[in-house]
C-alpha cells in the first residue's frame, strides 16, 4: 500500500535531478550497421579497387570500348548495398518498446509524458493497456495482471502483487495499480533484450564463406602476380628508357589491363546475389519472406530442423471437446461452475473458451482467485440457491495431487494429445491470497475439462518429407510431456517424449538430445542451450518459433524461421517468415536451396577457370616477354558470352542435388586444372603467331582459341544436355560467329580474321583443348568433384 509521500511521486526538483544525473530512460542502442558502413563495405573492396584503378586507365587511353568490364562492378555494388539496407531495416524493427507515452504521477498530479521522459523513481500509474516504458516494483495491486507474452511467452496474463517485479515491455492486461521505477533506459530488460537482438549477424552461408576465402585467397595472389605483369608489359615494349619515346606507355598500360581485368572473377559475387535474390522473390510468392538472401541456401544444409509443437504442428487454436465427470458431485451444480468461471470478463483464454459452452443466470460470485502460472489453478466462491461453494479450476497434477485415481484418467486424456483441466469443489476454505498453491485445501472432484488442439492437415506429409531427407526434427515444447508425445505418435514420431524440467544441467540436456527428439516442458534458455550443443556436435540446426522468449535461440541457430504470427521481435530475427503459417512451404524453400548451392557451385567453376587462365597468360607473357595475347575488350567478348550470359541462366536453372559438403575444396580442385588446360590453350595458340602475323590479327586467332576451348568448359558444366541447355549452348556460339563476321562487331572488338591457315590453327588448338577438358571433366566427375545436374 502506498504511503502518503510516494503517492504523491517525485517533485519537479527530484525529477531536475534525474535528468542531470542521467536517471532517465533514454534506449542507447548499439544498433545494425550504418548506412554509411553498408556503402563503405559494398564499394571500397579489394576488387572494385583494383578494376577501379583499371577503368581510370581505359580513360586515359581514351577508348571507353575497353572498359565494358566496369559494368558489373558497379551493378555487383547496387546488389549488395540494396540487400544489406534492407537487412538493416528489419534489424531495426525489432524494437519491444512501442508505447509512445506513459503517466506517472509527478508533485501530487498524473502527467502523461514520453517514453524518454520517465524517470528513475517515477510513480507510475497504471491502466488496462498500458505498456510498462520501464522495470518498476509494483507499489499498489487492484487485481492488476499483465501480458509478459513478448517477453516469456507465458501467454496467460500474470496477476501482480505489491512488492512483485513489472518487466519493461509488458501490457496490463486488467486491473490497475501504481509502480515505482527501478531501471531506466538501456538498464531495463527489454532494452537489453532490444539490444542483444539487434546487434548485427549474418546467417552462416558455405556458398559466401567459399566465395569470401576465394577472394582471400586471390587477394594473397594477386598483388604479386600484378607487379610480376606490370614489369613484364615495361619490358616487353623495351624498358623505361624507350617506353616513353612514343606509344608504347599506351600499348603496355593497355596490356597490363586486359592482364589484370582476366584475373578478376568480377562476376562471381553478382551471380551467387542473384541466384540467392531470385529464390527469395520465388518463395515470396509461395507467403515465404526471406530475410536475408543466403538464408534459402542454409535450409538446404540443415539436419536438424527444431519445432514447437503449438503453432507449428498445431493450429494453436484451442477447441473444447466436452467434459467428463470424475466425481459424485451433481453434474447441473459442477457446470454452474463451469459457467461462473467462463463469466469472467478479465480472465484467461480458457474462460472465453468455457463461456462459448457454459451459461447460467443461477449463480452470483462472492470471491474469485485469477490464474496464476506459478500455481496453475484458478479458483472462485459461488451462491448458487442461497447456498456457497467454493471452487477451483486447474491442471490436473496440481488440483488432483491427491485424488490418483482421477489424476490417473486425466493423464490418459492428455496421452492421446488432448489437453485437460481439472474442477473440483474446495471442502476447506480456499487459500488467501492469489499465488498461493492449494497445500492443505482438500477437494472433491467433479469434472474434466477436455480441450482439444488441432493438427495441421500438412504436418504429416511435411515431416515425412524431411525423415526422407535425413533431416533429424526435434520437437521442443513447454507443454506437458505426455501430450506432447501423443502429438508426435500422431505424425508418425518414434521415441518417448523427456520431461525437459528435470534436465537441470547442460550435460544432462546434451544427453537427452542424444537420445531422444522429444522433449515437453522445455524452457526459452534450454531451447537456447540445446541449439548450441547440437551445433557444437557439427549439425546445423532449423530452429522455428513465435514467442519473444524464443528469439535468441531463433537468433543463435543457424537458420531460423518464424510463422506469420510471431511477434515482431521474433521475426526480425529470423531468417524466414511464413508468412501464411503453412509449415508445408519449408520443402519449397529446401528445394530452393539446393537449386542455389548446386548451381552456384557450377557457375563458381567456370568463373575461378577463368581467373586461373587469366593468370597463367599473365605470367607466361610477363615472363617470355611478349605482347599480351588480348585486348580488354576481346577478354570481355570471351566472358561475357561464354561465361557472364550462360552462368545468369544456368545459376537460376532447375537443380535437386542434395547438398555435399566441401563446396571450397570441390570449386578449387576442379576450377585450376580446368582454367590451366584454357590457358595453356591459349599460350599454345599465341606462341607461332605473335611474330608470324600482325599483332591484331594474332590476338583475334588467340580469341578465337580461348572461346573453343571456354564454350567446352561451359558445354560439360551444363549436362546433362537437354533441348534448352542445347539452345543455350548453340546461341552462344551463334552470337561468337556474328561476332566475328558482322563489320561493325568485328571492328569493335578488333576481331581481324581471314578464312585461312592461322584460323585453322586457332581452331585446332581450340579444339584440341577442349578434348582435355572434356577428359579432365570425367576424371573429376568420377572422383567427386563435380556433379551433373538433377
Amino acid at each position: 500500500m502506498l504511503d502518503a509521500r510516494t503517492r504523491e511521486g517525485l517533485s519537479a526538483a527530484q525529477v531536475a535531478e534525474r535528468q542531470a544525473d542521467g536517471r532517465v530512460n533514454l534506449q542507447r542502442q548499439v544498433g545494425s550497421r550504418s548506412f554509411g558502413d553498408i556503402l563503405r563495405e559494398n564499394i571500397f573492396t579489394l576488387f572494385n579497387g583494383i578494376l577501379t584503378v583499371c577503368f581510370i586507365a581505359v580513360l586515359l587511353l581514351g577508348d571507353l570500348r575497353d572498359g565494358f568490364f566496369y559494368g558489373v562492378v558497379v551493378v555487383n555494388a547496387l546488389i549488395g548495398i540494396v540487400q544489406e539496407i534492407r537487412a538493416k531495416r528489419v534489424l531495426d524493427k525489432a524494437a519491444l518498446l512501442a508505447a509512445p507515452e506513459s503517466r506517472v504521477r509527478r508533485g501530487g498530479e498524473v502527467v502523461t509524458i514520453g517514453l524518454q521522459e520517465v524517470v528513475l523513481d517515477d510513480l507510475l500509474v497504471l491502466r488496462p493497456g498500458d505498456q510498462i516504458p520501464a522495470d518498476a516494483v509494483v507499489a499498489e495491486s487492484t487485481g492488476l495482471s499483465l501480458d509478459e507474452s513478448l517477453l516469456t511467452g507465458e501467454a496467460d496474463p500474470v496477476f501482480k502483487d505489491e512488492g512483485e517485479q513489472l518487466l519493461s515491455g509488458s501490457h496490463v492486461a486488467t486491473g490497475t495499480g501504481y509502480a515505482v521505477v527501478t531501471a531506466v533506459g538501456a538498464d531495463s530488460y527489454a532494452s537489453k533484450l532490444t539490444s542483444e537482438i539487434k546487434r548485427h549477424s549474418l546467417v552462416r552461408s558455405e556458398l559466401r564463406d567459399a566465395t569470401n576465402r576465394i577472394l582471400v585467397y586471390l587477394s594473397w595472389i594477386l598483388g604479386p602476380v600484378i607487379l610480376v605483369t606490370l614489369i613484364g608489359r615495361v619490358l616487353a615494349y623495351g624498358g623505361f628508357a624507350e617506353l616513353f619515346t612514343d606509344t608504347r606507355w599506351r600499348r603496355a598500360l593497355l596490356d597490363a589491363v586486359a592482364a589484370v581485368v582476366g584475373m578478376i572473377p568480377e562476376g562471381l559475387v553478382l551471380l551467387t546475389s542473384l541466384a540467392f535474390g531470385v529464390a527469395a522473390i520465388q518463395l515470396a510468392a509461395r507467403k515465404v519472406l526471406v530475410q536475408e538472401l543466403a538464408a534459402v541456401e542454409v535450409l538446404a544444409r540443415v539436419d536438424v530442423l527444431c519445432l514447437d509443437k503449438t503453432g507449428t504442428l498445431t493450429t494453436g487454436e484451442l477447441e473444447l471437446e466436452g467434459t467428463e465427470p470424475i466425481g459424485d458431485v451433481p453434474a447441473e451444480l459442477a457446470e454452474t461452475a463451469l459457467a461462473a468461471f467462463g463469466a469472467d470478463d478479465t480472465g484467461n483464454a480458457t474462460s472465453g473458451i468455457l463461456s462459448t459452452r457454459f451459461r447460467s443466470d443461477r449463480f452470483r460470485i462472492e470471491r474469485r482467485i485469477p490464474f496464476s502460472s506459478a500455481t496453475k489453478y484458478s479458483a472462485l466462491a459461488m451462491r448458487v440457491d442461497g447456498a456457497e461453494t467454493s471452487w477451483v479450476l486447474g491442471a490436473p497434477e496440481r488440483v488432483l495431487a491427491d485424488h490418483a485415481e482421477a489424476l490417473q484418467r486425466a493423464n490418459a486424456i492428455a496421452a492421446t494429445g488432448r489437453r485437460t483441466l481439472a474442477l473440483a469443489r474446495a471442502v476447506d476454505p480456499l487459500p488467501h491470497g492469489t499465488h498461493v498453491p492449494l497445500t492443505g485445501v482438500r477437494v472433491e472432484p467433479a469434472l474434466l475439462v477436455i480441450l482439444g488442439e488441432n493438427l495441421r492437415t500438412e504436418a504429416p506429409e511435411t515431416l515425412g518429407y524431411f525423415s526422407e531427407q535425413a533431416v533429424r526434427v526435434v520437437v521442443m515444447s513447454g507443454d506437458n510431456p505426455v501430450t506432447v508425445e501423443a502429438i508426435a505418435r500422431a505424425l508418425n514420431m518414434e521415441g518417448d517424449a523427456i520431461d525437459a524440467s528435470t534436465l537441470t544441467t547442460d550435460e544432462a540436456l546434451a544427453d537427452a538430445l542424444g537420445r531422444a527428439s522429444i522433449f515437453g516442458r522445455v524452457s526459452p534458455e534450454q531451447k537456447r542451450t540445446a541449439v548450441g550443443l547440437l551445433q557444437r556436435e557439427g549439425r546445423t540446426v532449423a530452429m522455428t518459433g513465435d514467442g519473444v522468449n524464443d528469439a535468441m535461440a531463433i537468433k543463435d541457430a543457424d537458420l531460423g524461421i518464424a510463422m506469420g504470427t510471431a511477434t515482431a521481435a521474433t521475426k526480425a530475427v529470423s531468417r524466414l517468415v511464413l508468412l501464411d503459417n503453412r509449415f508445408d512451404r519449408l520443402p519449397d524453400v529446401l528445394s530452393s536451396g539446393r537449386r542455389v548451392i548446386a548451381n552456384v557451385e557450377r557457375v563458381s567453376n567456370i568463373f575461378l577457370a577463368k581467373t586461373v587462365y587469366g593468370i597463367l597468360l599473365a605470367l607466361v607473357s610477363a615472363v617470355v616477354l611478349w605482347p599480351f595475347p588480348f585486348l580488354p575488350r576481346q577478354l570481355t567478348l570471351v566472358s561475357t558470352l561464354a561465361i557472364g550470359i550462360p552462368s545468369f541462366f544456368l545459376a537460376l536453372a532447375p537443380n535437386k542435388r542434395i547438398y555435399t559438403p566441401g563446396v571450397l575444396p570441390r570449386i578449387l580442385r576442379y576450377s585450376i586444372p580446368t582454367g590451366a588446360i584454357a590457358g595453356l590453350t591459349a599460350v599454345v595458340a599465341y606462341a607461332p603467331l605473335h611474330r608470324a602475323l600482325p599483332l591484331h590479327e594474332a590476338r583475334s586467332v588467340t580469341t578465337v582459341a580461348l572461346f573453343c576451348v571456354s564454350l567446352w568448359i561451359l558445354c560439360v558444366l551444363t549436362r546433362p544436355l537437354t533441348t534448352w541447355r542445347w539452345f543455350l549452348l548453340g546461341g552462344v556460339a551463334a552470337a561468337f560467329v556474328l561476332v566475328c563476321v558482322i563489320p561493325a562487331t568485328a571492328t569493335f572488338f578488333e576481331m581481324h580474321l581471314s578464312l585461312d591457315a592461322a584460323l585453322a590453327w586457332g581452331i585446332a588448338v581450340g579444339a584440341v583443348g577442349s578434348v582435355g577438358i572434356e577428359l579432365f571433366y570425367r576424371f573429376a566427375r568420377r572422383r567427386g568433384l563435380v556433379f551433373d545436374r538433377i
